[in-house]
């Protein structure tokens, strides 16, 4: 797929954004993309911070002067990368902003806290409007904590390759403990669904990029009593449902296997909503990629219920593939 061969960033000043920036370097190096970066702003009225008593009164000139100062601090960061780095100071909502520029880019990347809220200072609502309407893929780096972090114990992992299903307890691997590093274990959702088969594109793509290895992971909520399934009786056969969705699985998988000589896709199929499953492998993984459906209109304001909550929780960079990219992807294929 061809796409403008330059990374958007998102940065606010925070460690957060700063953080995204890192990413952002890491990917450019590898692919040889430039990055650009944007701070934005919309001009408040006043501002609540103190002085002598009263409220100081913001000027415009005051705010781009911060946000230029931001983006030095940006640039100095990633000086030694060897990219080709240009920055913008834009005035308006962060989020609008780097939608709308995001038709013109091959990759966005900001960041967030993680635990559930975004940065909550000049990227403001960027944590659901820009993976949500973004014209191309988009990546939010958490400000990773090993803090309450889990592991993929009660999941199991596969310790090689190919159609290995998973038992027992992960072999080897260790939670993220906060540092920033190259991708090296990738996980896509796959559901069947358009989204997801192109969330299983890009996931193929960035694996090819670093060098990773990639599993594919369905789930469906079958033993827990919990999701669309609960009305299901009882004396289902467990067994036999996760058997399907694994053939299924196996049918998408092969295919894009056959597309990509050399490419071997681990598979794990497990009882649990795509939600918790990908959520639970971020403990271990270095990239999540989970397509969006998203929603029209108001609703459009969201993403899908399974991308949001593994934004919302993800303990690694989460990969969007939304409806834009994928029609997108779609129509470059059919050209």
């Amino acid at each position: 797929m061809t796409r403008p061969e330059v990374v958007l960033v998102g940065v606010d000043g925070s460690e957060a954004s700063l953080h995204a920036l890192d990413w952002a370097a890491a990917y450019g190096r590898r692919v040889g993309w430039a990055l650009h970066v944007v701070c934005s702003y919309s001009l408040p009225s006043f501002t609540a911070a103190s002085l002598d008593g009263g409220y100081a009164a913001l000027d415009d000139t005051t705010i781009q002067e911060g946000a230029k100062a931001v983006l030095a601090e940006a640039e100095a960061r990633v000086a030694d990368s060897g990219l080709r780095v240009t920055t913008a100071v834009a005035t308006g909502d962060a989020a609008g902003v780097l939608v709308e520029l995001s038709r013109d880019y091959g990759l966005a990347v900001v960041g967030t806290r993680g635990r559930g809220g975004f940065t909550e200072r000049l990227l403001g609502t960027v944590s659901s409007a820009l993976p949500a309407h973004a014209h191309c893929p988009v990546v939010v780096v958490p400000l990773r904590s090993a803090a309450g972090r889990g592991s993929v114990s009660t999941l199991g992992w596969p310790a090689t390759g190919g159609r290995d299903m998973p038992g027992g307890a992960p072999h080897g691997i260790e939670p993220d403990e906060g540092a920033l590093r190259d991708v090296s274990r990738i996980v896509v959702g796959v559901d069947g669904s358009p989204q997801a088969e192109a969330a299983l594109r890009h996931a193929i793509e960035q694996a090819k990029v670093w060098g990773a290895e990639l599993t594919a992971v369905a789930g469906v909520p079958v033993g827990s009593g919990s999701g669309l399934l609960a009305w299901l009786p009882s004396n289902i056969d467990h067994d036999q449902v996760l058997a399907d969705l694994r053939a299924g699985l196996d049918v998408i998988v092969d295919r894009y296997e056959a597309m990509n000589p050399g490419l071997t896709i681990r598979r794990i199929v497990l009882d649990g909503t795509g939600a918790e499953l990908l959520t639970e492998f971020s403990t271990a993984s270095d990239l999540i990629v989970v397509g969006s459906r998203g929603r029209g209109g108001f609703r459009g304001l969201l993403l899908g219920s399974t991308s949001q909550a593994v934004l919302h929780h993800s303990a690694c960079p989460v990969l969007v593939v939304n409806r834009h990219c994928a029609e997108a992807d779609a129509e470059v294929a059919a050209s």
